[in-house]
């Protein structure tokens, strides 16, 4: 059984025997398809079992989700289903999406992937349509060595959202790696050229302390980027500023590629209810 974007899926091998009549087949004491589904699928999707915890040995789990909400979303459920999660000792920020890319944006991340699943769930149970998502971990970057342990704490295990920050972004991005008409290939280069690089890249990002607080988190082999980058900020023009003065830095300008952006405005699950649902 694997869970995805879409929701659930699940695969059943079956022998080369011909296909019964009420098109099932019996594969080790279990019926195929809507049968394995219901018994093995659905509770776990359902909110009726909650299975073993699993966890990531180091770092959080982070799932960013983006809704489309009408009049008919259940407000109630869609509440509790954020308050049960932090209640869980998990973090869920909650934001209005601004322009045509949704409406409702739900970043959550902790310790336990199951929890955030469940999250996920129940928001759509409460009548949220999902219209996109990322899935990504909080990580250390390889060039960070060597910093004080309370830093790489902050990037492991945040806490969110910055007080006073309700300006927000989201982004994906990958490095290049030499496709098309342009040869740059970030992974075949050196490690010390790729460090001093993101060197110059801090450099420019430090220059927007107390303006910016940034999580970059990792999706190599979770997502269809490498990383996430999530902003916070107390004016919206510094999320603009803060893209813009980096896209300078030959590690971007000659190495990013990015995604979609989404813009937000951080506000509580219960005031953002009241914007979408009558």
């Amino acid at each position: 059984v694997a869970v995805g974007k879409a929701g659930a899926a699940f695969c059943v091998l079956a022998s080369d025997a011909p296909r019964l009549p009420d098109t099932r087949a019996k594969v080790s004491g279990h019926s195929t398809s809507l049968d394995l589904f219901v018994s093995e699928c659905l509770p776990h999707c359902t909110g009726e079992t909650m299975p073993e915890p699993l966890a990531p040995a180091v770092g959080w789990g982070v799932l960013h989700l983006f809704f489309e909400a009408d009049a008919f979303v259940d407000a109630e459920a869609l509440v509790t289903a954020v308050n049960k999660c932090k209640a869980d000792d998990h973090q869920v920020v909650t934001f209005a999406m601004l322009g045509h890319k949704g409406d409702i944006g739900v970043m959550a991340l902790g310790p336990n992937l199951w929890r955030l699943r469940q999250l996920q769930t129940d928001l759509q149970r409460s009548g949220l349509t999902l219209i996109d998502s990322y899935v990504s971990m909080t990580e250390v970057s390889e060039y960070a060595k060597g910093i004080p342990q309370e830093m790489l704490n902050a990037r492991l295990y945040p806490t969110l959202p910055p007080e006073g920050m309700r300006a927000y972004c989201f982004y994906p991005m990958s490095k290049r790696r030499g496709v098309g008409t342009d040869d740059a290939n970030w992974f075949s280069l050196p490690f010390d050229d790729r460090k001093n690089l993101m060197h110059e890249h801090g450099v420019s990002g430090r220059k927007f302390a107390g303006r910016i607080v940034q999580l970059i988190t990792g999706s190599t082999g979770l997502d269809d980027f490498e990383w996430g980058v999530t902003l916070f900020a107390h004016d919206p023009a510094d999320l603009k500023e803060v893209v813009y003065t980096m896209r300078f830095d030959e590690a971007s300008a000659k190495y990013a590629e990015f995604g979609t952006f989404v813009t937000g405005l951080i506000a509580p699950v219960e005031e953002l209810v009241a914007q979408f649902v009558e």
